[in-house]
């Protein structure tokens, strides 16, 4: 067994390597450990093969479970936002947390992050660990206003959220109860089923649910009870009824009734008929039908708003032609379920009967064959249209088995025939209503750099994602620890590259210091340990916004000088008995670097570090004063006519005099030569050295200080993990570096040990830690105000250079190239879909861009980035627009669209509908962007449907109709410019 009564070091990684591999089961229970902990312990365990340098190094011992940089500030039990698997916390198993906690212990004051493993999918099940809980507010029937938030797992069921409610309420258990989710101000539904789990019922964060007593005379508040039929839901509403939510004088909904359908008031999944009533509504326009949001569904409300207000899409289901197009033999389909559930909910929505309606059918079916999309976390909009756009189509493509075609290498033919022959290929493969209103066709250029190779490919494209003008910059925030040691560290705001390295760090570190950027060491501390002391040559994405960031101000240029060693210390209290306190860290205080000569006598090198630590190391107490003891060097700063408890041979080492610039010795009076020089007998040079530890120390009293024959501190080396004390030669009690034995590493290290009683009285913990803010903190980076569409959609035609991790396969060379790539338009469609490239991700990094695009309500000319002379027209308005509010990972998805009907703009914000103005449309919300071309518009004959349309007009209207010989003619004049064109549907 090691130390402290954990198992040892071996047997440790082995058991928590093994539970690590643990299968995900429903209903178990995992546990979050902070990922910086845990790789702390993977250090001190040697977990991984490559790092076992510092297994079982003291200095490395992870101490107890500490999440704090999970919580939210104040908070034992809110998570922070965004956090991320692996990079943020680690997932462990109940078994191994109980392990760790019995080895380690749980810092004072937290509580285990617990979450449950519930099971997501409606069809195609797969296990997660719940990470962020449900926050529900709970209420009484009687006093809605007092909400309580408590939050729950998506595993938990009505019975145990019913418990709470009633320990929350101090409810009686002879009271009889029911509980009721309330939707709107006059919508509530009854949870009935105790078994019924969150994830069941539709739960979402935010949702209010309301507890009601039974009266004592045997009736509910509420009316009569729930019925007892299966499969029905019963609705209660408030005798007062809010307006509805639309602005254009339409009714509220009252006293309607609506049975049999998959669409109406949420209910659970398994609820199929519903039963409820509206007062009277009049001339509903259709089309204006909000969607009820299921538990962070509104991303998908969103997209299916944008969609719903694509007209000759919705045309085409709402005359039933999807009907004689569907492919259920497809087997890139989803045998025509999905086209037919979206049909469905178009119906729903266009039929001018609802207000709202409740899309669970269409999101089970949804989450049948997408099971990313079937849980109840929030998802991008985007995404769900892509999945939503090659579903339909797969599910309505006119070709039954689609040709294996070999293609073609361009062989220097002319754009327009190879573009011809793409896109033909392309429609003897893929032909549907989705083909014909959303596909276009791009040029795909690369250039080999090595050989010169060109290759040119025509690709069809379904939508166009263009990404925004990056923001270059990025502001990090670190500390500067200057050589003067009664400097405070100083926190500064930095403005580097979003892309660059340490050195433009350093470079603008020293813009604002003045210090020398050659004269900079960048660290991260954690945990009172260097966690990574970084190379100038590393690239800024591996600093993480919440890592601290100190920056040591050094007296050489390592790169140069050979002369002297730079040494990263650590300060630990040794335990009062033997070894070392495992119910906490050893560590305390801040680590701090020091450069010194390769040769150097030990006391001088004692010294050295004392000087260092002058502001918050006191060398003298009351006592001692009275005494006439040597006197604090903070307090007589460090230098004077007085003895500054500084002392060592001769005059001062090199060092003490080269860390002082001219700049700050203007400022404080420090050390200097004549002023330094003290006897060296004074210092405790008598003491033997056991192990670089010196032996007398152990036992002695503990209020001694410099100046006296006891030190206030022993020190240790530590090379790579291992206690190194062949640096000390005793008989010349000097101490060597060379190369081979010290390195500038985290791993290596000296670590300065302090009796618990000489720490707490000459050790100030809140001087350690004091700092000063500079002025550059109250910077506020200035954000650009808006950038045009135009200027997007230039930047998606730019030519750009492949990464390392993305290269081409150059076909001249026979290897993998950093190809120039560059897209260009050759052909766009009836409906152009822009999506707005808003997120960022990285290994580090995760951003959302909230630029504002500015982008035009109607005419939007795309002749310019078209480079086929024979495009046609290329001028658009604008129909829809998906917008998303709020940062990563989570955020607020709603939606504007042009009714077909009435030729107004509405905004669609999940059940609520109202009008809106063009005003209000262009916003840095703005996701994903829908353009009609003009020539396709209703009216114009462009889809066949359309001309029926006109057709019917004509003939009610008593105008001769055209003959289908007329019509014939008409389509092949069609197709001729089609073909022309390159693409313009069939």
């Amino acid at each position: 067994m090691a130390e402290g009564g954990a198992a040892d070091l071996e047997t440790q990684r082995a058991e928590i390597a093994a539970l690590l591999k643990t299968q995900l089961r429903k209903g178990e229970t995992w546990y979050l450990a902070d990922s910086r902990w845990f790789k702390q312990w993977k250090k001190y365990v040697g977990f991984d093969s490559w790092d076992k340098y510092q297994m079982g190094d003291q200095n490395v011992y992870p101490g107890p479970i500490d999440n704090s940089g999970l919580l939210k500030d104040g908070d034992s039990l809110s998570l922070k936002e965004h956090l991320i698997d692996e990079l943020d916390y680690i997932l462990v198993p109940t078994e191994g947390w109980n392990k760790l906690v019995s080895w380690y212990g749980l810092t004072e004051n937290q509580e285990p992050v617990a979450r449950k493993v519930v099971e997501q999918g409606m069809f195609v099940k797969h296990c997660k660990v719940e990470v962020y809980l449900t926050e529900l507010k709970l209420c009484e029937d009687g006093n809605m206003d007092n909400l309580v938030t408590r939050r729950f797992s998506k595993a938990d069921t009505i019975d145990t959220i019913e418990k709470e409610m009633r320990k929350c309420f101090t409810i009686p258990d002879e009271k009889e109860t029911r509980l009721w989710n309330k939707y709107m101000s006059n919508t509530f539904e009854p949870l009935n089923k105790p078994d019924s789990t969150v994830q069941d019922a539709g739960l979402y964060q935010g949702q209010v649910l309301v507890i009601e007593q039974k009266n004592d005379d045997g009736t509910w508040p509420r009316g009569s009870s729930t019925p007892k039929s299966p499969g029905a839901s019963h609705f209660s509403t408030l005798p007062k009824i809010s307006p509805s939510s639309l602005s254009n004088n339409y009714n509220s909904f009252n006293n309607r009734n609506v049975k049999n359908s998959n669409y109406s008031i949420p209910s659970y999944s398994s609820y199929n008929n519903y039963d409820y009533q509206e007062q009277g509504r009049h001339n509903e326009l259709p089309g204006l039908c909000g969607l009820c949001n299921l538990g962070n569904t509104c991303f998908m409300n969103s997209a299916v708003q944008c969609l719903s207000n694509t007209p000759p899409l919705t045309e085409y289901f709402l005359n039933d032609k999807y009907q004689e197009e569907l492919n259920m033999d497809n087997p890139l389909g989803m045998r025509g379920e999905i086209a037919k559930a979206y049909a469905d909910l178009i119906k729903q929505i266009w039929s001018g009967k609802f207000n709202y309606i409740t899309p669970r059918a269409f999101k089970t079916q949804v989450g049948r064959f997408a099971p990313q999309f079937s849980g109840y976390q929030q998802q991008d909009s985007q995404e769900l249209l892509a999945f939503l756009l090659d579903g339909l189509h797969e599910d309505l493509n006119r070709i039954r088995k689609k040709p294996y075609i070999q293609l073609k290498d361009t062989e220097g033919r002319p754009d327009k025939v190879v573009a011809e022959e793409a896109w033909e290929i392309h429609l003897k493969r893929n032909d549907s209503i989705i083909v014909d209103i959303f596909h276009g066709l791009f040029k795909s250029t690369l250039v080999c750099p090595v050989c010169c190779k060109v290759s040119v490919t025509f690709d069809p494209f379904c939508y166009l994602t263009i990404p925004l003008p990056m923001k270059k910059e990025r502001t990090l925030e670190v500390y500067l620890v200057r050589l003067d040691p009664l400097t405070k560290p100083m926190q500064y705001k930095l403005v580097v590259p979003k892309v660059g390295y340490l050195s433009d760090l350093c470079a603008a570190l020293s813009t604002l210091s003045g210090v020398p950027a050659d004269r900079m060491i960048v660290t991260d501390i954690y945990n009172h340990r260097f966690h990574r002391i970084f190379a100038t040559d590393e690239n800024l994405s591996s600093i993480m916004e919440r890592d601290d960031i100190y920056v040591f101000e050094m007296a050489i240029n390592r790169s140069e000088d050979t002369d002297h060693v730079i040494i990263p210390v650590y300060q630990r209290e040794k335990y009062r008995q033997s070894g070392y306190n495992h119910s906490g860290s050893p560590l305390f205080g801040q680590p701090f670097l020091i450069t010194v000569p390769r040769v150097i006598s030990e006391d001088k090198f004692y010294n050295m570090l004392l000087l260092r630590m002058c502001r918050y190391v006191q060398t003298t107490t009351e006592n001692d004063e009275a005494e006439e003891t040597p006197r604090c060097c903070k307090d007589r700063g460090v230098n004077g006519n007085g003895s500054n408890g500084v002392h060592e041979e001769g005059s001062p080492s090199e060092m003490e005099t080269d860390e002082q610039d001219d700049e700050s010795s203007q400022d404080q009076e420090l050390p200097s030569e004549n002023d330094n020089s003290q006897s060296e007998g004074s210092v405790g040079g008598d003491n033997d050295l056991e192990n670089g530890i010196g032996a007398d120390q152990k036992n002695k009293g503990q209020q001694q200080f410099v100046g006296h024959k006891k030190r206030l501190f022993t020190f240790q080396f530590n090379n790579l993990g291992n206690t190194d004390f062949n640096y000390i030669k005793e008989e010349t009690r000097q101490i060597r570096f060379d190369d081979r034995q010290h390195r500038l590493d985290e791993r290596s290290y000296l670590s300065l040990d302090w009796e618990p009683g000489l720490k707490k009285i000459y050790f100030d913990d809140n001087a350690a830690e004091d700092f000063e803010k500079h002025e550059s903190m109250e910077y506020k980076p200035q954000k650009k105000v808006f950038v045009k569409l135009k200027d997007c959609i230039e930047l998606f035609t730019t030519k750009e250079k492949l990464g390392i991790e993305d290269p081409w396969y150059c076909p001249n060379c026979k290897q993998h190239q950093q190809a120039t790539k560059k897209l260009d338009l050759w052909s766009l469609p009836p409906v152009l879909v822009v999506h707005v490239k808003r997120f960022s991700y990285s290994r580090y990094m995760r951003d959302k861009l909230d630029t504002l695009v500015d982008f035009p309500i109607s005419d939007l000319d795309m002749s310019e980035f078209l480079i086929n002379p024979n495009a046609g027209p290329c001028r658009y308005d604008l129909i829809a627009v998906s917008n998303h509010y709020g940062g990563m990972g989570g955020g607020h998805y709603t939606a504007f669209a042009k009714s077909k009907d009435d030729d107004k703009w509405y905004y669609f914000d999940d059940s609520s509908v109202s009008t809106a103005s063009e005003e209000q449309i262009v916003s840095k919300a703005a996701y994903v962007l829908f353009y009609q071309r003009q020539d396709t518009i209703s009216g114009t004959g462009y889809f066949a449907l359309d001309r029926e349309a006109e057709k019917g007009a004509s003939a009610a209207a008593g105008a001769p109709a055209e003959s289908d010989e007329d019509l014939n003619e008409n389509d092949n004049d069609e197709h001729d410019v089609e073909n022309e064109n390159c693409m313009h549907t069939n």
